[in-house]
């Protein structure tokens, strides 16, 4: 890119100019329907599968006990893309660019290498991670075939979702929304051809998956190998550094570790719920998983949008206007949770029906549904929490909630509440309202307590 033009595209895209709200908002917009858009890789095909004549439930079911896997390649992409996109920002601020585009050159090569060995090892250990899941053998068939396809397509998935953090960290949201658009249009358009005409299944469902995440990663390379980005992908800044890959991973370990305690969580669900439940309960907990998805889109979109802002603002010292952004995002984040958490809770029915009309899964999956989500708002704090973390290169802190949510809080409870005065089911499914009020609070309260004073008293 010549020197005119990159100078244009970074006042362009200065985030320390201008309303702090509408920087947010500027990316907000075309990140959550990104992130819709990106959801709806999987989404989609829970829609599809639910309909499959004669064994929607346990094919449903089967594809739900491949989440924790999914999860895992989720945890890797994060790890370089969370990684590594807040620390371009901070770059840029300084004005460093050249080694901003070191950090994304060295967060793609390690998202390739890991993609790879993810796969190998992936296939040999699936069915022994299917059972320890909660696989039944009515359960095994569906989800063996969808997750061995699936890793195949595992480097894919890691470039679609790590290197769009890439584009969306330079102000380019737009481009970022167009890179999911692309891969998701695919995989409306092929699952049908391939589930129904084609008769494939949740195979089907599978190759569509990655066919069409495989179309994002190559428009994700060549727009970032082109002339319109600000940091460009190229080889001299494909050499690894020891100390930059630690840095890397260092902020990413929020990012990777909120994904795989995401599905150590998951695992620990189907486990506890085909033990006291059985299949019925492995597949309501498909689609709260489906429901929580889409719910959390706009939340996570407001505090991804404002990461890039406060990291940029951090690194020119622009304080106040950090501030500006922590109580912007916070305030919008708690007034949505509350919102679709009264939605939730008064019609459990019309969300449990977008996935699954069978009469006993809706039945058992009302109360189900209003006990899991009781309270979300406070998920809200935890969000808010651990965007600024994040944002600010406090790797550290963001690392510590991550875990003390899910693991210390979420895990034991999903173990203990079943067995205390006979709540089963329903003491499995308390385990996250509980949760989230707990750990909410710290992660908010600590991030007030020790970020708040370091960026000065005005606001």
């Amino acid at each position: 890119m010549p020197s005119s033009s990159k100078a244009a595209s970074n006042s362009k895209n200065d985030f320390s100019q201008g309303s702090i709200i509408k920087n947010i908002l500027g990316l907000a917009l075309p990140m959550t329907l990104a992130q819709l858009i990106n959801v709806l890789y999987n989404i989609v095909d829970r829609i599809y599968i639910g309909r499959i004549p004669g064994h929607a439930t346990m094919a449903l079911t089967g594809l739900g006990l491949c989440l924790p896997i999914i999860s895992m390649v989720i945890a890797f992409a994060n790890l370089f893309g969370m990684g590594g996109a807040p620390l371009c920002s901070i770059e840029r601020g300084r004005g460093n660019d050249e080694e901003a585009e070191a950090i994304m050159g060295n967060s793609f090569i390690m998202m390739i290498l890991c993609g790879l060995a993810l796969t190998v090892l992936g296939l040999i250990f699936k069915r022994p991670m299917l059972y320890l899941f909660g696989a039944s053998d009515a359960t095994i068939p569906y989800a063996d075939s969808y997750v061995t396809i699936y890793l195949l397509g595992s480097v894919f998935v890691m470039v679609g979702l790590g290197m769009n953090s890439f584009i969306n960290s330079q102000g380019f949201g737009r481009i970022g929304m167009l890179t999911v658009l692309l891969g998701a249009v695919s995989n409306i358009i092929l699952d049908p051809i391939f589930i129904f005409v084609l008769g494939l299944g949740v195979q089907g469902a599978a190759w569509a998956t990655i066919i069409s995440q495989g179309l994002s990663a190559l428009w994700i390379v060549r727009f970032l190998t082109g002339d319109q980005t600000i940091l460009k992908l190229q080889k001299r800044a494909f050499r690894l550094k020891k100390q930059r890959v630690m840095d890397i991973i260092g902020l990413g370990l929020s990012g990777f570790t909120m994904s795989i305690t995401n599905c150590s969580v998951q695992i620990m669900y189907n486990a506890s719920l085909a033990r006291f439940g059985g299949d019925l309960y492995v597949g309501i907990m498909t689609v709260i998983n489906s429901v929580r998805e889409i719910i959390s889109l706009p939340v996570n979109g407001i505090t991804n949008s404002a990461q890039p802002v406060m990291g940029y603002n951090y690194g020119a010292g622009e304080y106040r206007r950090v501030k500006r952004a922590i109580v912007f995002m916070s305030a919008v984040s708690i007034v949505y949770t509350t919102i679709v958490w009264s939605l939730v809770h008064g019609f459990p029915e019309f969300f449990i029906r977008i996935f699954n009309q069978d009469a006993d899964l809706v039945t058992a999956g009302i109360p189900a549904m209003q006990i899991y989500y009781f309270g979300f708002f406070m998920m809200s704090l935890q969000f808010a929490g651990q965007a600024v973390f994040v944002a600010l290169g406090k790797s550290k802190n963001a690392v510590f909630f991550s875990i003390f949510r899910k693991v210390i809080i979420v895990i034991p409870l999903i173990l203990i509440l079943p067995n205390l005065f006979g709540l089963g089911t329903n003491g499995i499914f308390m385990a996250e309202p509980v949760s989230n009020f707990i750990g909410g609070i710290a992660c908010f309260g600590t991030m007030l307590c020790t970020v708040w004073p370091e960026l000065g008293k005005d606001v």
